[in-house]
């Protein structure tokens, strides 16, 4: 649903379909879609991306927050080639303090990356912020918006660490 709502406003194209039935008319995208999970998290989300947007190249950022100060650091890069006209889907489920969707915003615009979307599960006030401060260009498309961050800078209430919760790892 969210990455409905996220490519919602971009151009489409009519099309013609082929049901069991008869042929119908349909939409599709225009825009070529890259989805761009960070990594662990993110990786949960993007299957269900592409079985809306099943064309969408996919690359892959790897950012690790240092649990003292709560600031990413790079650790992997891998995008597709040439950017310039793709619309970049960043998928992380919890944008907490906004640090790891800054950094991936940065990197996906040293790309050349023009046209970026940040999808994730649930935010904190303090996340959503912080990517309308520095990057007041991109949206960010999430359901719910929880109360604040604690003094560990997690969201309260949250779900904790979403990548352990999703892999076990806790």
């Amino acid at each position: 649903m969210l990455a409905t709502e996220a490519t919602r406003e971009l151009a489409t194209t009519p099309v013609r379909i082929e049901t069991p039935l008869e042929t119908a008319n349909g939409e599709a995208l225009r825009a070529d879609i890259v989805v761009v999970p960070v990594l662990r998290a993110g990786l949960g989300m993007v299957e269900a991306v592409l079985e809306i947007l099943p064309h969408a190249r996919v690359g892959h950022i790897g950012l690790q927050r240092d649990e003292q100060t709560a600031i990413a650091s790079e650790y992997y890069q891998k995008l597709p080639r040439d950017l310039s006209q793709s619309t970049a889907l960043i998928v992380d489920p919890m944008l907490a303090t906004g640090g790891s969707a800054v950094a991936a915003i940065d990197l996906l615009k040293a790309a050349g990356a023009r046209l970026l979307r940040v999808i994730c599960i649930v935010a904190a006030p303090e996340g959503v912020a912080l990517v309308e401060q520095h990057h007041p260009d991109v949206d960010v498309y999430t359901p719910v918006v929880d109360r604040e961050l604690n003094p560990h800078k997690y969201i309260v209430p949250g779900l904790g660490d979403f990548g352990d919760r999703l892999y076990g790892t806790t």
